[in-house]
Order: structure tokens, then sequence, then C-alpha cells
């Protein structure tokens, strides 16, 4: 999808986003965190489809930071999961809580996750876990980092050694995720699933994962995450190809040492590595 260009931002302006970005991470994660500590038994939970939960937390969290990113801003869009938005060549990309299941259930694996696009590049990705109280953040050509240390995709080339976590969209057949998951293990690798494409992202970027891949995703919960991949050294594919931030795409990112075999299992095709 083609966008009316912007001018090019200057360092300062890029600066000026990345600390506000940083500053929100902090205090969206703190609304969500005393959201998931008050969940109960009578808390309600609404569904907007088969699988797919929506607490009032996550609409707590998407105003907060529509608020504070289109005050500072103004000029900018802004795309959330729960409240949409006007898609623009320079525009934040956020979801409010990715993992909304575990977040409804108590389990402790949710996240804030919020990327910013500039004509068509993520320059700024930042999610917070606020239960284990991880931030990842990465600027474009900065390098990544959890809490402000450097982060590095794994080294692993064998793939009966490696971890990859695949995600699950109904508007993929069952057939074609159980083949990929056959695929997957067939390669020798151990798959899971843990419900939060934005956390896995960063897993992969840390080292805890050596992939993800889903069939279909939204821009909400990947674009952050793919930037932290790339600054980690890792390979990924080009999500905004064609009309992935209106319509999403498959995502994969990995460690480059089983990049071929992931490329195969899935049939998604990476970008080039990154000199």
């Amino acid at each position: 999808m083609t966008l009316p260009a912007f001018p090019a931002l200057d360092a300062d302006s890029l600066d000026r986003r990345e600390a506000v970005c940083r500053q929100l991470l902090e205090s969206a994660g703190r609304i969500a965190l005393e959201g998931y500590l008050a969940m109960g038994e009578d808390t309600v939970v609404a569904m907007k489809g088969p699988q797919d939960f929506l607490t009032e937390t996550d609409g707590e969290v998407e105003a907060h930071l529509r608020d504070a990113l289109l005050q500072r801003f103004p000029g900018d869009g802004f795309l959330g999961e729960e409240s949409g938005g006007a898609l623009t060549a320079r525009m934040w990309v956020v979801d409010p809580i990715d993992g909304t299941a575990n977040f409804a259930r108590g389990i402790p694996h949710f996240c804030v996750s919020i990327g910013f696009i500039d004509n068509g590049v993520i320059e700024i990705g930042g999610i917070a876990n606020p239960a284990t109280g991880e931030v990842y953040f990465a600027r474009r050509g900065r390098g990544a980092t959890c809490n402000g240390k450097p982060m590095h995709v794994a080294q692993t080339q064998a793939y009966d050694r490696a971890s990859v976590e695949l995600g699950w969209s109904r508007r993929i057949s069952t057939r074609a995720y159980v083949e990929t998951i056959a695929a997957l293990i067939d390669l020798g690798t151990n798959v899971r699933r843990s419900a939060s494409g934005a956390l896995a992202l960063a897993f992969v970027a840390q080292g805890r994962l050596d992939a993800y891949a889903e069939m279909h995703i939204n821009p909400w919960d990947c674009l952050a995450g793919l930037l932290l991949v790339e600054e980690a050294g890792g390979r990924v594919n080009d999500f905004l190809a064609g009309h992935g931030l209106s319509d999403g795409n498959p995502v994969l990112a990995c460690a480059p040492g089983i990049a071929n075999g992931m490329e195969q299992a899935t049939s998604i095709r990476l970008c080039p590595q990154r000199a």
C-alpha cells in the first residue's frame, strides 16, 4: 500500500519520539499491571470473536497512549487494535495489551506494544511486559535492548537445538497450521505457543526463542517486535509489503543460523540479511 509521503524526520524529531515512546511504555505498563492485579472472578471479559478477548484495561491503556501521542505529535497518525485509526505514511501503531487471553486468565505473559513508522520504515519499537518488569526497546540503526542492556539473537545452528513459536489465526485454515507444525517438528525443532506474538518476537530478539512465525498477524502485534529482531541481528520478512499495514500479513523472524529451514517450513520469504 502506497501512502502520500511525509518529509523525512531529522534526528531531533526522532529523538523526541523515542523519549516519549520510552515514557509511555512505563506509564502504559503501570496501567496494564494495575488492571491485571485487579482481575477477579467477577471481572467482565468481553469477546470480540472466538478466542478473541477484550477487557476494560485494553481500552484504558489504548486511550492513554492515543491521547498522549496525538497531543505530543498531532501531525502523526495513530492505529490501535481497539480504536482503529486512519492510515498515514507516518504513524504510531499500538497494541494496548497483546496476550489478552493470558491477561484475563491471570497468566503473567502479556505486553504493551508501540511501534512508529515513517514513510514505510519502522523507526522505533518498544514492548513492555509489566508483570516481569522487562522493557524492550529498539531504534533503527542503534541496536536493541532489554532494560537498557544490549540484546542479540541466538547463535543456534542446529534445528534439534532450536525452540520456535508458531502463532495461530482464524484467517488461516487449520490444515495449513497443522502442516506447518508438522514441517517444523520434522526439522527437529521444539514448537511452542504462548499466546502473545509481540512477546514472542521480543524473545527472539533476546535469544530466548530462535524463531517466531505466524501465517497471518495484524500490524499492532508485530511491528515493534520486528524492529527488535532486526536490531538484535536477526532475520525478518517484509511484513509491510502489499497491504500489510491495513490487512495484516504473514510474519517470520528468526536467528540467522536456522533461517533457511524456517523459510522452507513456513513458506515465508525472509528479507536479505542486514549488513
